[in-house]
């Protein structure tokens, strides 16, 4: 919009802009935790942050030796390198169904990116994309078990495609898996220098460049206490919307609104760590990102519990050791830790325990590395951001139907029915995810709609 030659401001209700991009000294000085977002993969592949010169701006992409670890029982791993040939070399009997897989996809892999992050439309690369579609359109315990017979290869999928927060024999969620996975190798899971706060400051920086104004610790309660405006871009879920609409709102978007659905929260933790995670297969220590939730059906058993409304006593766990790709985020010799679970919507349950043991589970001795741990349960998260309602921090249940309907059915589903009135949060498409693409396609239908 500033680079239109627009007046812009930003409204920010804290006293720093960020969001879910946000660092902070959580635990012991010297240590820097991302306190959400941590892993990137979408900010290197979205179209909207290559506009902006991130490494102008001060972002730096850290690339550990291994994108992806999935640890599973008797100290084996699945290993996803950016290589799809390494990858597939250490999964044995599933090496050349995964790298047959892969292998075209990921050389149309810019085509597959651009064509999910565009509006619905004709997708660039339409063979390679109706491919996709059909393996994408599949449950992910449905297509790992009808392209794998080994444990390994269908963890990392199923372990990406856990990210959903979504029934792993829903359809759709191999979709998930075969993207995440695919950035892995096409892009890479990289960690920001100094924290993903580095990515916001950026913006902010590249907002101020073009005569843009940021305005901190301004809360904004009503559509009607905003300065008049020939565009007024609201990054705020349904909820929100409807709280602060009002009358404003139509009475069938209302409705809409209302039908929105909001996903399982998370419980989340930050350690600080004497040493390097203990993993019983060391090649786990060369990754920044590790899945920790065993087999297809270990994950699916968690998934399923979250769903029914209960704490699983042995849940799928995210886990980050930034530290291995940035060692400037703690002391030398020390590392960072940081993990969350999956937890019923709005859970205020403590699952600290369940955390850790699971971590201990293929890191023995990992209990004995940490020097102090923050926590936060769903219900905080959403008092933190107020967009991760009941602790969800996709903005949004990511069913395949709510894909297509996100927040509403329409080819332009950033556009409100409020005059000059846009939604540029992750309830827009494609979804949750640092790559500003909700806020762009938003940008993008303001200018061409209000001149």
């Amino acid at each position: 919009m500033a680079r239109a030659g627009r007046r812009t401001v930003v409204f920010e209700a804290a006293s720093s802009a960020g969001g879910g991009s946000r660092s902070a000294a959580l635990t012991e000085p010297g240590f820097v935790h991302d306190v959400c977002s941590s892993v990137h993969p979408t900010a290197v592949a979205s179209p909207a942050f290559a506009t902006v010169p991130l490494a102008e701006r001060g972002v730096e992409w850290c690339h550990p030796e291994i994108a992806l670890a999935h640890p599973l029982a008797d100290g084996r791993a699945a290993l996803v390198y950016r290589s799809v040939d390494e990858t597939a070399r250490g999964l044995g009997v599933d090496g050349d169904a995964y790298r047959s897989l892969f292998g075209r996809y990921v050389a149309k892999a810019s085509a597959v990116s651009e064509t999910l992050f565009a509006p619905f439309g004709v997708p660039r690369a339409p063979f390679t994309m109706a491919r996709f579609g059909l393996d994408a359109i599949r449950s992910v315990q449905g297509l790992t078990a009808h392209r794998f017979d080994g444990d390994e290869a269908r963890a990392i999928l199923a372990g990406a495609a856990a990210h959903s927060m979504v029934s792993l024999d829903s359809a759709g969620t191999a979709g998930y898996g075969l993207f995440l996975t695919l950035l892995a190798h096409a892009v890479g899971w990289p960690v920001a220098a100094g924290g993903s706060q580095r990515i916001a400051d950026a913006l902010v920086a590249e907002l101020q460049a073009h005569g843009g104004e940021v305005v901190t610790d301004h809360a904004v309660t009503a559509l009607a206490d905003l300065p008049p405006a020939r565009s007024v871009l609201l990054d705020i879920t349904p909820r929100q919307l409807l709280a602060l609409g009002g009358d404003e709102i139509p009475s069938r978007y209302r409705r809409t609104l209302r039908r929105y659905r909001y996903g399982p929260g998370v419980f989340k933790i930050d350690w600080a760590l004497s040493g390097p995670v203990p993993w019983a297969n060391p090649e786990i220590g060369r990754a920044a990102t590790v899945h920790l939730g065993g087999t297809v059906a270990e994950i699916a058993a968690s998934e399923a519990e979250v769903l029914a409304g209960r704490v699983p006593a042995r849940p799928f766990v995210i886990f980050v050791q930034a530290t291995v790709a940035d060692p400037s985020r703690a002391p030398a010799g020390r590392h960072t830790g940081w993990a969350y679970c999956h937890v019923p919507h709005g859970s205020t349950v403590d699952c600290t325990d369940a955390i850790e043991a699971q971590v201990e589970r293929f890191a023995p001795g990992f209990r004995d590395t940490i020097l102090a741990r923050h926590t936060v349960h769903a219900a905080g998260m959403e008092a933190y951001d107020a967009n991760y309602v009941g602790g969800d921090i996709n903005g949004g249940a990511g069913t395949l139907r709510q894909v297509f309907t996100r927040p509403a059915v329409s080819p332009r589903p950033w556009v409100t029915p409020v005059p000059h009135t846009y939604l540029c949060s992750s309830a827009t498409p494609p979804g949750g995810g640092v790559h500003g693409m909700c806020g762009w396609h938003a940008a993008r239908a303001a200018l061409r709609r209000d001149g």
